[in-house]
């Protein structure tokens, strides 16, 4: 199964859309990253250094600029009419889960066809480290948890 399909199947589980989000928002982690480690079962030390250096780079030039605008087109924005407002957040929404998609795709590629065959906790917990600072491992826990 492909990692973006592995992904949506994932986000449809109960607490995996609220454990991502709380990695992403609380300690700093980037969530497609962190499911692609898991995903490939936790790859080896190089790999995750070198995919922690790409997500970083496309986190901080794509992902994070699109994701600070949908999220400040939230509220009302006086004068601009709300369905205006609204429309180009989910045009922007949109945006930043096709690049959410690229880096995915992208991240498949460098793991490759082997897998690392890592339980879930223990690939989030290099993966995390690899991605610095790491995060709690309660709340890696609590991902791992929930990931079937």
């Amino acid at each position: 199964m492909s990692l973006w399909d592995w992904t949506l199947k994932a986000y449809g589980e109960p607490g995996v859309p609220e454990a991502t989000l709380a990695l992403q928002d609380a300690h700093g982690q980037n969530t497609s990253y962190l499911l692609w480690a898991v995903w490939a079962e936790g790859p080896d030390a190089a790999t995750l250094a070198e995919a922690a250096k790409l997500a970083k780079a496309w986190d901080a030039t794509v992902l994070k600029p699109l994701r600070e605008v949908r999220r400040a087109l939230k509220p009302a924005f006086p004068p601009v009419e709300d369905g205006g407002r609204e429309g180009l957040r989910e045009d922007v929404k949109a945006a930043e889960l096709r690049a959410e998609r690229v880096l995915m795709e992208t991240l498949e590629t460098l793991a490759g066809a082997a897998s690392g065959g890592h339980p879930a906790l223990e690939a989030l917990k290099a993966a995390s480290a690899a991605w610095g600072p790491a995060a709690p491992d309660e709340a890696l826990a609590g991902l791992a948890s929930v990931l079937r």
